[in-house]
């Protein structure tokens, strides 16, 4: 049931969550799918309704800062620079969690991932709740992330208790998060936040999990494969984009083509949406053009590789991994 996030549904979903149910609410980054985080069965609901591995970590939803302590065992320096600075916002950290953090959120590991989102309605939900919400995005293991209540119902068809409406997310990708277990922060899934604003709030540029790969704990939403729409995703160049257009010619079908650089089809079957040239307008809009080229029927969504920046990062982190899918 999709209601518009006003004080009587907010209070009806932490009622809701207190009852051990789901909730699916909006963050700046996407809409996420919530339970109560100290209820190991409730929880469990997460991964029965999205389909999701049982050893995949969850991010816990705090209402502010303070509520740290009860979940994290200890916050090192960096931990602290970074949540004072982009809290509330599309951060999450990785820290050595408190033992009675359920180990059905931490996906087994001994570290969870926390965050304060900034959007009105979530706080709100998390006032009200007034504990910790675990929520990874509102849609199927693996499928593009939802940014509209709608997007949340078509997922789950069969319904949840609850699709709080707050609009379009603003974000539009999921956070960024840091591993602040290592001594040194650790760049896990690249976001709105970027590598050079941790680097500038740490004082010390962030490795990569790449660097890490022994060492780094599995985190939300870093599998190879991911964030996929049905159709196969192929990523390349403008000028690789156009030259399969012309060769295609006029008999081009159940294809889209989403790209900065103008191009040209001689198909009226070819569907051509234009990229905003600022990746945080296409970080936005990123979802729901690939949902809309899903609901098109289309078969095959060409992309044209984002700029190789630290501001286009995300982008190029969540189009990889559509197109690894």
């Amino acid at each position: 049931m999709i209601r518009p996030a006003d004080t009587a549904a907010v209070n009806q979903a932490a009622a809701l969550l207190r009852a051990g149910q789901l909730v699916a609410f909006p963050t700046e980054t996407v809409y996420g799918l919530g339970a109560d985080a100290s209820q190991p069965l409730a929880v469990a609901r997460i991964f029965a309704a999205k389909g999701r591995p049982a050893d995949h970590p969850l991010i816990v939803h705090l209402a502010d800062l303070s509520a740290l302590p009860n979940w994290a065992a200890q916050t090192p320096g960096d931990a602290q620079k970074l949540a004072e600075r982009f809290w509330p916002g599309p951060l999450t950290l990785i820290l050595q969690k408190r033992p009675e953090v359920p180990a059905a959120v931490s996906g087994g590991q001994n570290s969870v991932g926390l965050r304060v989102p900034s959007h009105p309605v979530a706080l709100a939900l998390l006032e009200a709740f007034g504990g910790g919400i675990a929520a990874p995005s509102a849609n199927r293991f693996g499928r593009i992330s939802p940014t509209t209540a709608a997007h949340v119902a078509q997922e789950f068809p069969d319904g949840l208790p609850l699709i709080l409406d707050g609009g379009p997310c603003q974000v539009g990708i999921e956070s960024t998060i840091v591993d602040c277990t290592r001594g040194v922060p650790v760049l896990l899934r690249p976001g709105a936040i970027t590598r050079t604003q941790i680097a500038t709030a740490c004082g010390i540029e962030p490795l990569s999990k790449e660097e890490l790969p022994a060492l780094t704990p599995r985190a939300s939403g870093t599998l190879e494969a991911h964030y996929a729409p049905a159709a196969k995703v192929r990523l390349m160049d403008a000028k690789a984009l156009q030259t399969g257009l012309d060769l295609l010619g006029a008999e081009a079908a159940h294809l889209a083509v989403y790209a900065r650089a103008p191009l040209r089809s001689a198909s009226s079957r070819v569907l051509l949406r234009r990229m905003p040239d600022d990746a945080e307008a296409t970080a936005q809009q990123l979802f729901a053009a690939l949902r809309g080229f899903d609901d098109a029927g289309v078969r095959l969504i060409w992309i044209e590789t984002p700029p190789d920046t630290p501001d286009w990062e995300g982008v190029r982190d969540r189009l990889q991994r559509a197109a690894a899918a």
